[in-house]
């Protein structure tokens, strides 16, 4: 078995650096990663960085900065099939907003928990404007919608997690179970969450 393991990683390096990938645009590496998860990875290393910098200069909370970016890789990877490239649509655009939304989530759970902080950028200032547009209820009566049509214990996770705020490790003591156990849960219930999501749904909550 740890023969086997050792192959598939060697292939799956192999693969990252003998198709010239590192050079293919970020659309093209979203496409293939559905097939190919690791390629991924580039993707995750082009922008990590950045994204970690724009989370941090909003939210001023490294290790919140830290989970919001993990957020947003998680929703990039599993919707990607909502992105279409076409003429003026670059995956950069639509990647920088799905993380200015989870921000945008991290920041109301904030001034919910009674912090109050200055926020100087324009594009979270511009996305705050536009959001206030918008019901919470609606975009929470959506997430429920869909969390209706899943299997109950995919629905108790992502409630909890999601729309409670509850960390992993809340959930595991609550459940009994081990942290591990309830990530990959989480996981697989974020895999169902998009599948159950029709366009629409998905382009309210992200």
């Amino acid at each position: 078995m740890l023969i086997r393991q050792t192959i598939l990683a060697y292939m799956e390096w192999f693969s990252i650096n003998n198709e010239n990938t590192a050079e293919l645009p970020d659309e093209e590496i979203l496409r293939r990663s559905q097939t190919k998860p690791w390629l991924y990875e580039i993707l995750v290393n082009r922008y990590q960085t950045a994204f970690l910098r724009k989370a941090i200069g909003i939210i001023r909370d490294e290790e919140d900065a830290q989970e919001i970016v993990q957020d947003t890789f998680t929703k990039i990877y599993v919707n990607a099939n909502s992105f279409t490239p076409h003429a003026g649509a670059k995956f950069s655009s639509w990647a920088y907003r799905i993380l200015l939304n989870t921000t945008f989530t991290y920041y109301q759970k904030k001034l919910k928990q009674g912090q109050r902080f200055m926020v100087f950028d324009p594009d979270f200032e511009q996305l705050v404007a536009d959001k206030s547009v918008f019901d919470e209820e609606e975009v929470r009566d959506a997430v429920e919608r869909i969390l209706a049509r899943l299997p109950g214990h995919f629905a108790f996770v992502l409630r909890l997690h999601y729309l409670e705020h509850w960390s992993h490790k809340d959930i595991a003591e609550k459940t009994g179970e081990q942290v591990g156990t309830i990530k990959a849960r989480i996981h697989r219930a974020k895999n169902a969450f998009r599948k159950e999501s029709n366009t629409k749904e998905i382009e309210l909550i992200l």
